[in-house]
Protein backbone atom coordinates (compact mmCIF):
# COMPACT_ATOMS: atom_id res chain seq x y z
CA UNK A 1 0.00 0.00 0.00
CA UNK A 2 1.61 3.38 -1.09
CA UNK A 3 0.81 6.89 0.23
CA UNK A 4 -1.95 7.50 -2.08
CA UNK A 5 -3.53 4.06 -0.89
CA UNK A 6 -3.41 5.00 2.32
CA UNK A 7 -4.71 8.64 1.78
CA UNK A 8 -7.70 7.13 -0.12
CA UNK A 9 -8.45 4.89 2.93
CA UNK A 10 -8.50 7.51 5.25
CA UNK A 11 -10.71 9.78 3.10
CA UNK A 12 -13.03 6.20 2.75
CA UNK A 13 -13.29 5.52 6.56
CA UNK A 14 -13.43 9.09 7.37
CA UNK A 15 -16.63 9.52 4.87
CA UNK A 16 -18.53 6.55 6.29
CA UNK A 17 -17.79 7.64 9.63
CA UNK A 18 -19.47 11.20 9.19
CA UNK A 19 -22.34 9.31 6.94
CA UNK A 20 -22.66 7.38 10.49
CA UNK A 21 -23.16 10.32 12.87
CA UNK A 22 -25.30 12.18 10.21
CA UNK A 23 -27.54 9.32 9.75
CA UNK A 24 -28.42 9.60 13.82
CA UNK A 25 -27.97 13.11 14.44
CA UNK A 26 -30.10 13.84 17.64
CA UNK A 27 -30.80 10.14 18.19
CA UNK A 28 -28.22 7.61 19.49
CA UNK A 29 -26.29 5.20 17.87
CA UNK A 30 -27.54 1.41 19.08
CA UNK A 31 -25.09 -0.76 20.03
CA UNK A 32 -23.62 -2.59 16.92
CA UNK A 33 -23.49 1.13 14.96
CA UNK A 34 -21.24 2.43 18.23
CA UNK A 35 -19.04 -0.56 17.66
CA UNK A 36 -18.66 -0.09 13.58
CA UNK A 37 -17.52 3.58 14.65
CA UNK A 38 -15.00 2.55 17.31
CA UNK A 39 -13.57 -0.09 14.48
CA UNK A 40 -13.49 2.89 11.50
CA UNK A 41 -12.03 5.16 14.62
CA UNK A 42 -9.28 2.31 15.01
CA UNK A 43 -8.88 1.59 11.53
CA UNK A 44 -8.39 5.81 10.67
CA UNK A 45 -6.01 6.01 14.10
CA UNK A 46 -3.97 3.03 12.25
CA UNK A 47 -4.00 4.69 8.82
CA UNK A 48 -2.63 8.12 10.08
CA UNK A 49 -0.09 6.25 12.21
CA UNK A 50 0.96 4.39 9.34
CA UNK A 51 0.98 7.34 6.88
CA UNK A 52 3.57 8.79 9.41
CA UNK A 53 5.69 6.43 9.90
CA UNK A 54 5.93 6.52 5.85
CA UNK A 55 6.90 9.55 5.49
CA UNK A 56 9.46 9.62 8.80
CA UNK A 57 11.36 6.51 7.04
CA UNK A 58 11.37 8.26 3.98
CA UNK A 59 12.52 11.68 5.15
CA UNK A 60 14.98 9.60 6.91
CA UNK A 61 16.25 8.02 3.50
CA UNK A 62 14.91 4.41 4.69
CA UNK A 63 12.38 2.67 3.08
CA UNK A 64 8.69 3.66 3.46
CA UNK A 65 7.57 0.00 2.68
CA UNK A 66 9.36 -1.43 5.74
CA UNK A 67 6.66 0.94 7.75
CA UNK A 68 3.89 -1.51 8.92
CA UNK A 69 0.12 -1.52 10.58
CA UNK A 70 0.84 -0.82 13.91
CA UNK A 71 -1.73 -2.96 16.30
CA UNK A 72 -5.21 -1.47 18.11
CA UNK A 73 -3.21 -1.13 21.11
CA UNK A 74 -0.42 0.89 20.11
CA UNK A 75 -2.02 3.30 18.28
CA UNK A 76 -5.09 3.96 20.37
CA UNK A 77 -2.65 4.28 23.42
CA UNK A 78 -0.50 7.30 22.13
CA UNK A 79 -0.24 10.39 24.27
CA UNK A 80 -0.89 13.51 22.46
Amino acid sequence: MDDADIVRRISELADQEHALERAHQGDGLSAEELERLRLMEVALDQCWDLLRQRRARRHAGQDPDAAGVRPEGVVEDYEQ
